[in-house]
């Protein structure tokens, strides 16, 4: 990735996911599932082609300030949001654990 290169992050609604794109090739998703005014994280995805240059920390930052904008609660079930909580304490007062309810909900939507 070039310093000219565009990267864009935008929320796809009809696939719950927010998607990172570096001079329009997809690179990468973060999905999630909303329930009960929460927002659910559970799986962040960077292509192999793209990695090591800091996408997923982009795409993550701006799902996570999207989502504290919309007024929604954050539960980070995926390891590397969870992993980004921990040095980013911007939404920190808005970050819940997952209850049981909510891994079952992940689990029946991931299969």
């Amino acid at each position: 990735m070039s310093d000219e290169s565009e990267v864009a992050v935008a929320r796809s609604t009809d696939r719950d996911r927010y998607e990172i794109t570096v001079d329009g090739t997809q690179a990468g998703f973060a999905e999630y599932l909303d329930r009960n005014g929460k927002r659910i994280f559970f799986h962040t995805e960077i292509g192999a082609d793209f990695g090591g240059r800091g996408l997923a920390g982009t795409l993550v930052g701006r799902a996570l300030a999207e989502t504290a904008d919309a007024g929604l609660r954050i539960v980070p079930v995926c390891p590397f949001v969870v992993k980004y909580l921990k040095s980013h304490h911007e939404v920190d007062e808005l970050v819940d654990k997952a209850t049981p309810d909510e891994l079952a909900a992940v689990r029946e939507r991931t299969g």
